[in-house]
């Protein structure tokens, strides 16, 4: 496992919530969030930040001196290099299965009619959701993949649709990470016993959904 590491803690699952509702929060907000002591709080943000999850800016004050720093997720690679590294790393292997698969006409038909932006898109998705050990199974023909439940769906017990709720925007950030078409339509949990499923879809459709009950749904 070289990604998804920094979610092996509750803390820093529910610190990547707070910065994902709250972007542009500076520590001690963060900290007071997700009542965690501001030291401790500051260690678990430079774990999510070194891998990738968030990134650290300033803050523009107006005022002199050196501005305040701040917390934002990673939509755009280049504000963390840990991310931009790992698109890199994708692309590459991406080309490579492309070339593999068009010389074995084994190219899913749905993924090519969307252009090569959905491919890519799909196989970052899927080698992330490997990286995690989540075991994906990949249907590309129906733009799913099912997956082993998150180790942080586990962890925080009966916050359920916190978990699902920071996942499903991990998975939405992902996605816009590299231009494409594709965005999450739905994450379901526990599709079986020991399956969840993530389902894509091709954009300018209406918001994305996580399908949670109406009550345990994150504020």
């Amino acid at each position: 496992m070289n990604d998804f590491r920094g979610l092996a803690e509750v803390s820093r699952v529910l610190l990547l919530g707070a910065v994902q509702n709250h972007p542009g929060s500076r520590l001690k907000q963060l900290a007071d969030e997700v009542g965690l002591h501001i030291n401790t709080a500051r260690d678990h943000l430079r774990v999510l930040v070194d891998e990738g999850f968030i990134c650290l800016q300033p803050e523009s004050t107006g005022a002199r001196g050196r501005p305040p720093m701040v917390y934002h997720p990673v939509d755009d690679p280049e504000s963390n290099a840990a991310a931009a590294e790992r698109i890199a790393r994708a692309r590459e292997h991406h080309e490579v299965l492309c070339r593999l698969v068009a010389g074995m006409g084994l190219r899913p038909a749905a993924l090519d009619a969307l252009g090569d932006g959905a491919g890519a898109q799909f196989d970052l998705l899927y080698e992330h959701l490997d990286d995690s050990g989540m075991e994906p199974e990949a249907d590309a023909e129906e733009m799913r993949i099912s997956l082993a439940p998150c180790p942080h769906y586990r962890m925080v017990g009966d916050e359920r649709a916190i978990a699902c709720g920071i996942h499903a925007n991990l998975v939405r950030s992902l996605l816009k990470q590299v231009p494409g078409p594709l965005e999450l339509d739905e994450l379901l949990p526990y599709t079986s016993s020991a399956t969840c499923q993530i389902v894509l879809r091709e954009g300018d459709c209406p918001g994305s959904k996580t399908v949670l009950d109406e009550e345990d749904e994150p504020q």
